[in-house]
Order: C-alpha cells, then sequence, then structure tokens
C-alpha cells in the first residue's frame, strides 16, 4: 500500500500533542515534516532581522517534532507545499492564514486537512471547496469529535426511539480565560468565540438536525479587553422544526456537553467535544429512571485522520466533507448577520 505523505504547516501544540500521536497510529499515512515560516510568510511589518530569535525558537520546536516522530524540517510554508516528498497538508495555523496556505496547497496538487475553522469567511470557503472539487483533491474541516463513538451511540438511541419524539437540542462549550497573547483573542489572527467554541456548537446541531438548518436569532458579545467576541448564544431550527439553542465562550467557566430532550426521555453527554484519547465518556439518559452508558475511550483524532484519508479515495467522500464545510460556514456567516447585538 502506497502510503499518503502528510506535511504540517507550522509547529503547533495541537500538531504535536494530538495529530501526530494519532497519525501514528493511522496505516495509510506517513509524516513527511513539518515546516517552518520564513519572513516574508509571517506577514505584517516584520523585518529578517527582528524575526531571527523567534525563528530559532520555532526551529527548535519544530526539531522536537523530527527527534520523535520522524520527518523532516522544511525551510518555509512555500517549500513543504511545493516538496514531490509531499502528497498532503496539514494546516494549523490561527484561522486568518487558513485561506492563505490551504489555497496554495490545492493549487499545488495536494490534498489538505485544515484546522477549524476552514476560513473565516463564506466566501472565502465557498473559493476553496470549489478549487478542491475542480482539481479533485480533498479538503477536510477537522471537527474531530463528529467521529468519536459517543455520537455513533448517541444516533443509536435516537433511531431506537429511546428519548421519543425529538424536542429540542442543546449544546454549550465554553473555557476560561487563557492569555491576552493568544490569537483566540486578536481580531487579525481570526479569533473570536463564534470562529473557535462557538463552531463546535454549531457543528453538534448539525450532527443530529435534518437539511434546512437555519439560523432565527444570534447574540455575540464583545468586553473591553478585547476586539473579538468573548461569549455568544443562538437559536436555529430545520425544516422539520427541530429547535437547537447553543452557546459557547472562551470567558466562560468551563462546559463541553450536549443535551437531546425529548417526549420520553432526555440524553445528555457531559464531555462531548474534546475527550482525551485515552478518556471513558459518559452518555446519561434521564427519563422516568436514569442510566449511565459508558464509552470506551476512543481516538476521535485518529478517525479523523482515517476519514481524511477517504476523502482522499472517494469522490462521494470529498463531496460530502465539502458540503459540509460550505453548511458550517453558512451558519457562521448567518449567525453574524442576525446578530442582535451589533
Amino acid at each position: 500500500m502506497k502510503k499518503i505523505r502528510i506535511g504540517i504547516l507550522g509547529a503547533s501544540d495541537i500538531a504535536f500533542r494530538r495529530f501526530l500521536p494519532a497519525l501514528k497510529t493511522v496505516e495509510k499515512f506517513e509524516f513527511a515534516g513539518v515546516a517552518v515560516a520564513d519572513c516574508r510568510e509571517r506577514g505584517g511589518e516584520i523585518d529578517e532581522k527582528s524575526y531571527e530569535p523567534l525563528l530559532v525558537k520555532k526551529r527548535e520546536k519544530a526539531q522536537k517534532f523530527v527527534d520523535n516522530y520522524g520527518g523532516k524540517i522544511y525551510q518555509g510554508y512555500g517549500n513543504l507545499i511545493s516538496s514531490e516528498d509531499v502528497d498532503a497538508v496539514y494546516v494549523p495555523l490561527p484561522p486568518s492564514l487558513h485561506f492563505e496556505w490551504c489555497y496554495k496547497a490545492l493549487a499545488a496538487g495536494k490534498h489538505v486537512l485544515s484546522e477549524k475553522p476552514c476560513t473565516t469567511s463564506l466566501e472565502d470557503t465557498a473559493k476553496l471547496t470549489a478549487l478542491a472539487e475542480e482539481k479533485g483533491l480533498a479538503l477536510y474541516e477537522n471537527y474531530a469529535f463528529g467521529l468519536h463513538r459517543q455520537i455513533a451511540k448517541i444516533r443509536e438511541l435516537l433511531e431506537e426511539g429511546k428519548i421519543g419524539e425529538l424536542r429540542l437540542i442543546r449544546t454549550a462549550f465554553g473555557f476560561p480565560y487563557r492569555s491576552a497573547e493568544d490569537f483566540r483573542y486578536d481580531k487579525k489572527m481570526g479569533g473570536g468565540a463564534l470562529l473557535d467554541c462557538g463552531g463546535y456548537a454549531l457543528k453538534a446541531v448539525q450532527l443530529f438536525t435534518g437539511d434546512g438548518l437555519h439560523v432565527v436569532t444570534s447574540a455575540l458579545h464583545h468586553t473591553d479587553r478585547h476586539d473579538v467576541d468573548m461569549y455568544g448564544s443562538a437559536v436555529l431550527t430545520d425544516q422539520n422544526a427541530v429547535e437547537a439553542q447553543i452557546a459557547f465562550g472562551m470567558d466562560n467557566s468551563y462546559k463541553c456537553e450536549l443535551e437531546i430532550w425529548g417526549s420520553k426521555a432526555c440524553i445528555l453527554a457531559p464531555r462531548i467535544f474534546t475527550p482525551p484519547a485515552e478518556m471513558e465518556t459518559q452518555i446519561i439518559i434521564k427519563g422516568q429512571t436514569e442510566e449511565v452508558i459508558k464509552t470506551a475511550p476512543d481516538d476521535q483524532f485518529a478517525h479523523a485522520i482515517e476519514y481524511f484519508g477517504s476523502c482522499t479515495e472517494n469522490r462521494e467522500t470529498r463531496e460530502n466533507a465539502g458540503k459540509e464545510i460550505l453548511t458550517q460556514s453558512r451558519l457562521v456567516d448567518e449567525m453574524e448577520r442576525k446578530n442582535i447585538l451589533h
């Protein structure tokens, strides 16, 4: 079996902590290496002399990737993308850089696995998905939680009629304030709660609703500390009048849950988005009695890489992935347009 050689743009923490350990378990892939941005690829007003100290740190970080997982260090994102030794590219950069480097990778004939959000605008997302379709390349947005075994189990419970008729979906994802230097709090870097944790909540709703999902109303709250939305909420509905309520925030107490309320019972998943690969998760069914279903540890990152591999081979799978990316971007766009706190 010929392996897909995948390179990483930037020595990011998520690539080292989650992506590469998962990649080792997927036989279809081989780690080609990691790229360190040159001065021109950084953007902004920074000269080579000023960039040199940061470049040294980035090279040291990249060396840890190579020491632990093999591959090589590429001097410049462009050099990795143009390399004949690379078939696919993983893009874990800040959101504002996703469109540029995903587009360049696709244009160079590489499959692309992008961290979420795929881009920061519906227009850019449409351009990316169109280019991927035109070239017959895979483009996958890494909302890995949707592939965790607990999602499959929840679907099974719904199909069995365990909760009766579906009445309401509620989901919330939020975490405490990190630091002022974090890209999530910088508008120029594509920050904001909606694009970050809000995207998870929107994606979760799509897993359990039908076609025609749209935003009824949304509220994106700002504070004096930063120029981005810090927390928010929305109401959505689909063509079957199933209602969903989402809430999210990146200056909140921690919450990572999904609730599906039915006519007979309610399903609660208290760690729906970010369970570590070694964590046993729980699904709680509350009706006249309470039942706890334990689901075995599962590596959702590995499943995402496997699915991405399927996208490189199967046209229908690629097309479905592209449609999901567009739907996600459309809903984000609707939330921004229907924000009552403009």
